[in-house]
């Protein structure tokens, strides 16, 4: 299989894509899988939290130009796959990307859906798709600027040149750089870390933080605070809180 998921212990979910003979380029049928696999860990209550990566020598190269070259604006209407991006957009649990080697294009497209990104050194990041006369179509040009600002989000994508793991830390494009043969074990070292958190605590911050953002600040604050007040109707507030007083170590049930 050119995508796998693996359940790791600890509620994370693992989720790779392996086509090195195409250095891991997005077609219609790795979109599909991953769509696939979403949703299936999304209603999986077991799973807290994920991980996306590709292999220790790329995690996602674009998409794949040769089934675009001759493509008319009908075909790209009615590709398969694209219900991936959405159901990425949509996933509700926090997901990290473990990025090794390139992730340009769709690949970087990809990774700007995680929340959280680990880069190895060697990591490159881009939206080079102006170079084959194209622009992004997976949300590069929208996330990109969220992430990063304005200006260094033109200058990404206006030259499509690439940017290196330490730029793209320094821009807030990425979470953190590692050596790039710890990247995969950090990734999972993170998910098992926020796995061990309250899961109905940790899928409201990121909802909050993802729907806040397209709102103005006094109706984002106030889609917080009544998350906030909502918190106290769950088991787990009533155990963290207790297992803080009572100096022990909480357990945290999912409810």
């Amino acid at each position: 299989m050119e995508v796998t998921l693996e359940c790791r212990p600890g509620n994370v979910a693992l989720v790779r894509i392996d086509r090195p003979e195409a250095r891991n380029a997005l077609n219609g049928a790795i979109r599909e899988r991953l769509a696939e696999i979403f949703a299936e860990i999304a209603a999986d209550d077991s799973v807290r939290c994920a991980v996306l990566a590709g292999t220790d020598k790329v995690f996602a190269a674009g998409a794949d130009i040769k089934a675009m070259a001759e493509a008319e604006p009908i075909d790209m209407m009615n590709r398969p796959g694209d219900r991936a991006w959405k159901v990425l957009k949509e996933f509700p649990k926090p997901l990290i990307a473990a990025v090794n080697g390139y992730a340009l294009g769709g690949g970087c497209e990809l990774a700007m859906h995680a929340d959280i990104i680990v880069a190895g050194e060697g990591a490159r990041f881009g939206q080079p798709e102006i170079k084959v006369g194209i622009i992004p179509g997976a949300g590069g040009t929208q996330r990109l600027v969220r992430a990063v600002g304005k200006f260094k989000a033109m200058k990404i994508l206006l030259t499509g040149d690439f940017v290196s793991a330490r730029d793209a830390e320094a821009m807030g494009l990425v979470s953190e750089v590692v050596p790039d043969g710890e990247v995969l074990d950090r990734a999972l070292a993170l998910a098992g870390q926020i796995a061990a958190l309250p899961p109905i605590a940790a899928r409201t911050i990121k909802e909050l933080v993802l729907q806040g953002g397209d709102l103005s600040l006094d109706s984002a604050l106030l889609l917080e605070r009544n998350a906030f007040r909502l918190m106290f109707g769950t088991a787990d507030q009533k155990e963290g809180m207790r297992a803080f007083l009572e100096k022990r170590p909480p357990a945290f049930s999912g409810r």
